[in-house]
């Protein structure tokens, strides 16, 4: 990526854009609308939602609000775990198109992996995929363990794997994997909800760059071919958070910030949730 229109084309061919605006916690109505209408007035085009967060409708809103065509804004949606399986999954997207006002999503994605539900679950995100009503489909919080079970019996390999993903949760194995069966990885979570503000080895980094923290990490994260989806409501931090392309991380930096690894993760783990 060389700037913040820049996409990633996935295993179907479908361009997806490189660095999002997540909307995790965010309260819905004016505070979610003026977030998304932000990120987009300033070149976002990448909007990652989902029936969890329950602001699907605040999300719509903006988008309509905003100058830009629906066709060139790239809206990811998710169906949470008690929508899990076939009849409920499709009855759960199309209660998130409306809630959106769109009649199609660009990305669909299974929430966590459900033991027993959800390969049944993917079985609908392809029927909904066939009929043209997403342009991909993916994965979120899932394994190598839970990829290779769904690889196994899947028509349409997942697209994405939207995962927990941070300077402290390389995932070294899962990126492997992914990387070898051609399936995006994608951060969330990728600053590790403010608790690497303080590292000294990142703080060194963007002292060298007069940067942020943030703003390395989510450097970090794109050059390392990984999708990244930050949080922000605030105008300010939406934009610096997308200052990332006028600087270059070098290998040695790279190498230093990935040994900051220590398989500690801020959220659940998908074997224990």
């Amino acid at each position: 990526m060389k700037n913040l229109a820049d996409t990633v084309v996935l295993n179907n061919g479908v361009k997806m854009p490189g660095f999002g605006l997540g909307v995790y916690k965010v309260e819905d109505g004016e505070t979610v609308v003026y977030a998304v209408r932000t990120a987009i007035e300033y070149g976002y085009r990448h909007i990652d939602t989902a029936s969890f967060y329950h602001n699907e409708r605040g999300v719509g809103k903006a988008i309509r609000e905003s100058a830009i065509p629906r066709e060139e804004l790239f809206i990811t949606s998710k169906v949470w775990n008690d929508q899990q399986g076939y009849e409920s999954t499709l009855k759960a997207f199309d209660e998130s198109l409306e809630k959106l006002g769109t009649d199609y999503l660009d990305l669909y994605l299974v929430h966590w992996p459900v033991s027993g539900k959800y390969k049944e679950t993917y079985r609908a995100l392809e029927k909904l995929y066939e009929d043209g009503r997403v342009r991909a489909i993916g994965v979120s919080n899932f394994h190598v363990h839970h990829l290779t079970d769904l690889l196994a019996v899947c028509k349409v390999k997942p697209a994405i794997n939207q995962v927990e993903y941070h300077p402290h949760l390389t995932q070294v194995d899962l990126k492997a994997f992914c990387e070898q069966e051609n399936i995006q990885l994608e951060a969330w979570s990728p600053l590790k909800r403010g608790r690497l503000l303080d590292n000294p080895t990142l703080t060194e980094i963007g002292n060298k760059y007069r940067k942020s923290v943030p703003q390395v990490i989510l450097r970090w994260d794109i050059q390392n071919h990984v999708i990244t989806i930050p949080k922000s409501i605030k105008a300010e931090r939406i934009r610096e958070n997308a200052d990332i392309f006028d600087f270059e991380l070098t290998d040695d930096e790279m190498k230093h910030i990935n040994e900051l690894n220590i398989n500690e993760r801020s959220g659940s783990n998908p074997d224990d949730f």
